[in-house]
């Protein structure tokens, strides 16, 4: 019999024309080429992340689903709709500006089969002086209005910008037109799934030097223009020993803690956890084992862990199940 222990993997890493080279700022070995997102923790069709420590090294995410299922992942650790793990987690490098997007609910018509809506939220580790995101529309922006900003070609009138700096979390609902802009790195929480629809891409070349594909009827039906309930906040007020809720939706919870010493813990049955290490680091111990951690690492620790003790000095999202 395997016991529990805290999981990591190998990241599947993506070439994106407005990547870069940042994230070889966490030590992780990135192939060639504008990579823009690690995909630090999945199990979907288009990458599934493969362990790379301990009795379960070299099996994807999907096999250890399918061996262990709730006795790991808990009661709640599976999509409803498609069986497989209900989270994805990555790290973004925006060397450039990204598409003007928007992501539909999990009851959109449009879904390909088996995929799944996308709810998110970013917790930004790094941001150039000056950094900016989009988040969400003007005030009475409407489909019509909206519609016809495209067609003119002034899209970017209608749209909300935001400054932002490291510590800044941002909240991004189905719905909720957004789109991250050059200068950022932030970690990702989201639905599993890769579903996006782009309202607009600046008339720039993909990497195959021919323009992305646009879906400009999708993202009108999916926009919610009354508002999609997206918040966001300065972190600044977490202290060392106590979760500082950042998000809260259907799909999951995730808080910010710091860690300054001996910091014990635990997980429940209905929940696996997921580490992301922000900033610092430390050592991960559980009854059975011990890892050093460092910033860029994700974890994921089975629901049957139960206790375990973060020690060191470090900033950490934990995210789980409502």
């Amino acid at each position: 019999m395997i016991k529990p222990y805290p999981l990591q993997f190998q990241p599947e890493f993506k070439e994106r024309v407005w990547g870069g080279r940042a994230l070889e700022q966490f030590g992780l070995d990135i192939p060639e080429g504008h990579i823009g997102e690690g995909w630090m923790i999945a199990d979907h069709p288009n990458g599934t992340t493969t362990v790379m420590n301990g009795d379960l090294k070299d099996l994807g995410l999907d096999q250890v689903r399918e061996q262990f299922g709730q006795e790991w992942f808990g009661s709640k650790g599976f999509s409803e709709i498609n069986g497989r793990f209900p989270l994805l987690i990555k790290l973004l490098d925006c060397n450039d500006d990204l598409s003007i997007q928007v992501h539909p609910t999990d009851d959109y018509e449009g879904l390909p089969q088996g995929e799944l809506g996308k709810t998110e939220m970013w917790y930004v580790l790094d941001a150039k002086p000056g950094s900016k995101i989009i988040y969400g529309l003007n005030n009475g922006v409407t489909r019509e209005s909206l519609q016809l900003a495209i067609a003119n070609g002034t899209i970017t009138d209608s749209l909300r910008e935001v400054p932002v700096e490291a510590g800044d979390t941002f909240y991004i609902p189905s719905g909720t037109v957004h789109a991250l802009c050059a200068g950022v790195v932030v970690a990702e929480i989201q639905q599993n799934s890769d579903t996006t629809y782009r309202l607009y891409d600046y008339n720039r070349p993909g990497l195959d030097g021919k323009p992305r594909d646009l879906h400009i009827e999708d993202s009108l039906n999916v926009i919610a223009y009354e508002g999609s309930g997206a918040t966001m906040m300065k972190t600044d007020t977490a202290i060392p020993g106590e979760w500082l809720q950042l998000a809260k939706s259907p799909y999951f919870i995730v808080e910010k803690g710091i860690v300054s010493g001996a910091w014990s813990l635990t997980t429940t049955p209905a929940s696996f956890a997921i580490l992301v290490i922000c900033e610092g680091q430390g050592r991960l111990n559980w009854d059975g084992g011990s890892l050093d951690y460092k910033a860029g690492q994700c974890f994921l620790l089975p629901a049957n862990l139960l206790q375990y003790t973060l020690e060191g000095n470090a900033t950490v999202l934990r995210s789980y199940l409502p």
